[in-house]
C-alpha cells in the first residue's frame, strides 16, 4: 500500500512517523497471517501497515469519538478487513478474551499508566505466551526497575525522543 496518503483527524494526535513505523515493521520481519492489535490507534495508520504487510486478523481501538470517522476511512483501505473497536484501552483490555501475536500499544506520551497498562496487557487475554508488544514512549518515560517480573525486554529502537520498546510475553499459566 506504499504511497496511499491515509487522513488525519482533528484533535491531539501523533502520527507515527513515516520512518519509525518503516524501521519497526522490518524489525517484526514476516507478519502474515499473525493477529495484530493497535491501541490507541488514532488515524489507523499502524494497522493500516500491519494489514498491507498480511496480518490478519487485525483490530484497532480508538476511545477518542473525534478520531472515528477517520479510523473508518483510513482502514477501509485495507486489503483485509480490519475490526475497529470504539472504547476506552483499558476496557478493551478487560472483557476481550482473545489473544493476539502482536500488540502495538502508542498511548499519548502524557498518558501516567504506560507501564501498569503494559503489565495488564501481559496478565490479559489478549497476551499469549509468546506474543510480542510493541510500546511506544517518550524517551522520558523510563521503564520500571522490575519490568522484568512481568516480561521480556527483547529490543529497543529509538527515534529522536520517541522509543519503541520490544517486550516478549513470557509463558503464561493458562489453567
Amino acid at each position: 500500500m506504499r504511497g496511499r496518503l491515509v487522513a488525519v483527524p482533528g484533535g491531539v494526535i501523533r502520527p507515527a512517523m513515516d520512518r519509525m513505523r518503516e524501521s519497526v515493521f522490518a524489525s517484526l520481519g514476516d507478519i502474515r497471517r499473525c493477529s495484530f492489535l493497535d491501541l490507541f490507534s488514532g488515524s489507523g495508520v499502524i494497522a493500516l501497515e500491519a494489514a498491507s504487510r498480511g496480518a490478519d486478523p487485525v483490530e484497532a481501538v480508538e476511545a477518542d469519538p473525534l478520531k472515528r470517522k477517520t479510523l473508518l476511512r483510513n482502514v477501509s483501505l485495507a486489503p483485509v478487513r480490519i475490526q475497529c473497536r470504539f472504547q476506552s484501552v483499558e476496557r478493551y483490555i478487560q472483557r476481550m478474551k482473545r489473544p493476539f501475536a502482536i500488540i502495538f500499544c502508542d498511548p499519548p506520551f502524557l498518558y501516567q499508566y504506560k507501564w501498569a497498562l503494559a503489565e495488564a496487557i501481559a496478565a490479559s487475554s489478549l497476551a499469549a505466551s509468546g506474543s510480542l508488544l510493541l510500546l511506544h514512549r517518550n524517551r522520558e518515560d523510563a521503564p520500571p526497575a522490575d519490568l522484568e517480573k512481568t516480561l521480556i525486554q527483547e529490543g529497543r529502537k529509538q527515534y529522536g525522543r520517541s522509543i519503541v520498546e520490544f517486550l516478549r510475553i513470557p509463558g503464561k499459566d493458562n489453567s
